[in-house]
This record gives C-alpha cells, sequence and structure tokens, in this order.
C-alpha cells in the first residue's frame, strides 16, 4: 500500500522538479523537426502483463502525463522500381532498444509510439541459427527467399548475418569506463536502482587483466574508481552499490573526464571503451549536440568506443542515445528489467564489449528481368547513398561477437509482358541480361584495426526461393510484421496478430527461448484484446 501512495505522488514531485528545472534555465532539451514527443497512432496496441523479474509487486502510474520521451520520426520508405533503382545501400544495425521499449510500453498497458517502433532492431533483438562463419571472415552471409506473409502479390528476402562467437574467456584485456548519471532523475527504481544490479552482473564476469574506472556525474563528475582490476570484484562492487541519485546534471564534465580516464588506461589490441548509463536527459559537459558528436568521433578515431544503456520511463531521449551509440561505434541497448540486464551484460557480453567488424555496409543490386519492385523493410535511419558503398571515410555500423544481423525486402517480382527501362550495370548489359540470379548483396566491411575494406559478393538466384520458410525466416517475419501492425504501416497488407501467432507458435523448441516465448506470449495479448 505504501507503494502505491508513493507512486501516486509521481506525477506531482515530476512536475515541481520540472518546474525548478525550468525556472533555473537548466532544462537541456534538444529537439528538432526530426524528433516527437510521443506521436498519437490510430490503434492504440496495449497488453497487461508482468515480466520484470525481480520487480514485482512495484507500483507506478500508468497514466502518460508529463512524458516527455523523444524519438527521431520514422518515413518509411516506399517501393522502388528496379530498373530505375537496382541499387540498394544501407548501414547494418545492431542495436536492440526499440524491442525492449516497445515490450516495456506494452506490458505497462500504454500506447506505443509509432517512431518508437524501429523494425530492424526488433528483429535483431532475437537469436537466429544461421550457418558460422568460416576461415578468417568474421561473419557469415545467409539468403532465403520466400512468399510474404502480408502480400499475396509479393515475396519476401531474408538477408542475415552471423558473427563469429568468442568465448569471454578468450576475449582480448577490457579497459572499461562505466559513465554513470546519477543525477537526480535517475531516483527511480527502474534507473540507478536498475543501473547497479545492471553492472554488477557484468562486474561478475571480468578477469583479472580487465581494468575497470567508474565516473559520475550529476552536478560535477566524480572520479569513483580508476583501474582496478577485475580481479576485485568486491571493491568493483562495493563502489557501484554505494552510489546514489540527487542533484542536477548542470555544469558536469562527466564524458570529458571517462575519455580521459579511458585513455589513460588504453589498452593496445585490447577493447577500450566507455559505457554510458543513462536516462537519456544528460547534460554531459560539452555545449551542443554537435559537439558531443564530434567529441565522440574523435575519441572512437583514437580506439574508445562508447555503448549506450538506457533506463527508466517518461523521459527516455531514445533520440539523443541512439545517435551517440552509432557515433561511437558501439551499441545501444534499453534496460528495463533485471532479466533484460541479464542478456545484455552477461549472455551476450562478447556482443555488447567487442568489436569484431566495423564499418558494415550492404548493397544489394537486382535483377530487373526478376524483380520489379522492392522495399526494404525498416532500416530507415541507417540508409546510404550508393557512392557511400566503396568509400571507406564514410562511417557504419559495427558487429560484436556472435551478434546476428537480418534484413528483409519486400519483393515484387516481374510479370509476363512487363517492359525493362534501366542503367548499364550488372544486370542490365548484354552478358548477364538472361541471367538466373535475383539479385547480388555485396557486403564491405573492415577489421577493427583496419582501415581499408574488404569485399563480399553473394549472388542469390531461383535456388534460394522456398515453398515453406526455414523456422528462422518464419519468426524474423512474425517480428516484422508485428513491428507494421504497432506502426499502422501502409504497407502491413493483410497483416494480422492472429497471423504472427499462427506463424511461431508451433516452432521446435520455441518455447525453449525465453525471448521467443515471451514475444509469442506479447502477441497472444494483444491478439486477445483485439477481439
Amino acid at each position: 500500500m505504501k507503494r502505491r501512495k508513493i507512486a501516486s505522488l509521481a506525477p506531482l514531485i515530476l512536475l515541481i522538479f520540472s518546474f525548478l528545472l525550468t525556472s533555473c534555465g537548466q532544462s537541456a532539451k534538444i529537439a528538432t523537426e526530426q524528433t516527437s514527443s510521443q506521436p498519437s497512432n490510430s490503434n492504440n496496441y496495449v497488453v497487461d502483463m508482468q515480466y520484470a523479474e525481480g520487480l514485482d509487486g512495484i507500483s507506478f502510474p500508468e497514466t502518460d502525463d508529463f512524458n516527455t520521451e523523444e524519438y527521431n520520426k520514422i518515413k518509411e520508405r516506399g517501393f522502388v522500381a528496379a530498373s530505375k533503382e537496382p541499387l540498394s545501400t544501407f548501414s547494418i544495425d545492431v542495436d536492440t532498444a526499440s524491442y525492449a521499449n516497445v515490450r516495456r510500453y506494452l506490458q505497462d498497458g500504454q500506447q506505443v509510439p509509432q517512431d518508437a517502433v524501429r523494425i530492424e532492431e526488433m528483429i535483431n533483438y532475437f537469436k537466429y541459427d544461421y550457418p558460422k562463419p568460416e576461415g578468417e571472415t568474421p561473419f557469415s552471409v545467409h539468403t532465403e527467399i520466400s512468399a510474404c506473409p502480408w502480400n499475396e502479390e509479393s515475396k519476401l528476402l531474408l538477408i542475415g548475418l552471423q558473427g563469429k562467437e568468442i568465448d569471454v574467456s578468450e576475449m582480448p584485456p577490457n579497459n572499461l569506463v562505466f559513465l554513470i548519471d546519477v543525477s537526480g532523475s535517475m531516483y527511480d527504481y527502474n534507473k540507478l536502482p536498475l543501473v547497479k544490479q545492471a553492472l554488477i552482473m557484468l562486474v561478475e564476469n571480468l578477469r583479472p587483466q580487465d581494468k575497470i574506472s567508474i565516473v559520475t556525474y550529476a552536478g560535477d563528475d566524480s572520479v569513483v574508481l580508476e583501474g582496478v582490476s577485475g580481479e576485485q570484484k568486491l571493491k568493483i562492487t562495493e563502489a557501484i552499490e554505494y552510489l546514489e541519485a540527487g542533484g542536477s546534471t548542470a555544469g558536469a564534465k562527466g564524458i570529458e573526464t571517462a575519455y580521459k580516464i579511458a585513455k589513460k588506461n588504453f589498452i593496445k589490441e585490447g577493447n577500450n571503451r566507455v559505457l554510458l548509463t543513462t536516462d537519456g536527459d544528460f547534460n554531459v559537459g560539452v555545449s551542443s549536440e554537435g559537439e558531443l558528436t564530434r567529441l565522440i568521433e574523435k575519441k572512437r578515431e583514437e580506439g574508445v568506443y562508447l555503448s549506450v544503456l538506457g533506463f527508466g520511463q517518461g523521459n527516455i531521449k531514445d533520440n539523443k542515445m541512439e545517435a551517440l551509440a552509432d557515433n561511437g561505434n558501439g551499441i545501444y541497448a534499453y534496460i528495463d528489467t533485471v532479466l533484460e540486464a541479464k542478456k545484455v551484460l552477461v549472455e551476450e557480453m562478447g556482443g555488447t564489449l567487442l568489436t569484431i567488424a566495423k564499418d558494415i555496409k550492404l548493397q544489394v543490386e537486382f535483377n530487373p528481368e526478376k524483380v520489379k519492385e522492392y522495399r526494404l523493410v525498416g532500416y530507415e535511419n541507417r540508409m546510404l547513398n550508393n557512392e557511400d558503398f566503396e568509400d571507406d571515410t564514410k562511417d557504419a555500423g559495427e558487429m560484436g561477437a556472435g551478434h546476428r544481423v537480418t534484413a528483409l525486402y519486400e519483393i515484387i517480382p516481374m510479370s509476363e509482358g512487363d517492359t525493362i527501362e534501366g542503367n548499364d550495370l550488372k544486370y542490365q548489359t548484354s552478358v548477364t541480361k538472361g541471367s538466373k540470379e535475383w539479385l547480388t548483396v555485396q557486403i564491405r566491411y573492415k577489421n577493427p584495426e583496419e582501415d581499408t575494406s574488404k569485399l563480399l559478393s553473394h549472388p542469390v538466384d531461383e535456388s534460394f526461393i522456398k515453398n515453406v520458410m526455414s523456422d528462422d525466416f518464419a519468426f524474423a517475419s512474425a517480428v516484422a510484421e508485428f513491428g507494421l501492425l504497432l506502426r499502422d504501416s501502409q504497407y502491413k497488407g493483410n497483416s494480422s496478430f492472429e497471423n504472427v501467432f499462427g506463424r511461431i507458435v508451433n516452432i521446435p523448441g520455441l518455447k525453449d527461448d525465453p525471448y521467443k516465448a515471451e514475444f509469442l506470449d506479447m502477441v497472444r495479448g494483444l491478439m486477445n484484446d483485439d477481439q
């Protein structure tokens, strides 16, 4: 009962706190025309479930009053004629924040903002059984084509990359700086208290050769630990447990201090990384977003990467946190429960901390004799110009150890009588006309310590077309369809939660994967809610 009474005061406390910040001129919210706060959705999909392991019984307001969360606007890409634009170029994305954040909305019985739904991140949240890489190449390439579940006139193309898995014991030494937001906004149970639980999980897997530093920021920055061996787990854990939230975020130079310490303890051929934990509404001592981005890019070139872990609700600055991680060659994950912390920092520790390939770009060339039109599902903020593919100075996404990346294209095949007008590319020359290939997937990537990219080429012909989807393809397509429904996409076709549920409910072993089983339960809840 006390928890409910305390929770009921939260809106009043937040109102007072917001007034004080505004009156002192300390509100540092950065917004552009590309940013939306809680956009409306024509379909109000909510589901009442509780999966917050370790947080059962804690109550908080279900109202979205005073919600200042920010998301970049997503403009869905439409269908493109293969004869006019046969090339599609984009950067990979291994972030998973969108799925965890969407799940939080649904489990809290709240409306999901359309722009919070990044379909590629939702698909990439899950594990897929793609072939393991062989030889020196850090990842494998897998492709399939099958009927599109939500549009009977289309086919669906899956492109899957599987990163090389590296055992934690075989990872290079880590030089990690925990940059922890301890300002007053981090007081809530699902912010600093959860940050502490998450980082302690990570500490339990450290080795003697690892070095840990802790920098906190609020009214000022503070160095709590510097260069402590991973062998001293008790010392590190006690330092984390001692942290308390309080104060404003004005004037802090936390990120600059974190980078200085990372550079001071730099490990050659090691993993040097700043791990920022925050609710996103932060002021880390730089006067503008552009200046902050330039600082992160500079440190990235010096070999110190930045990953971002988002926590809490109500004032998440999703747009900022995603941009910071992208510029820092790191991942952006959203942690809403102890179970999610375990997934990101324990089960996927290698992928979270160790980069095995950087600046990974995909360029798909479609054969206009086979493909009339195509549409990339998701990746709206990862699109590149075609000329960027061969430009090794152009930054792109990174892949961590064991990471999986999946991209889906909806394809409208050519029909008899369709004519072709196009450009002088691979499938439009006299030599290759009449090819049985539908498309070619080309991939450029760099090894972490190199600046020159390598090229992989993967032709896809009729032999890749399957009458029945593989289990991985079926699940990935179901997550994509789920995202189309939540976004109320104009390309959702005949999508439905019933179709999503029916496609995956009988996949062998699905219920043995707690994250896929949870997804199935969410779909079931929304399906029942629709009836």
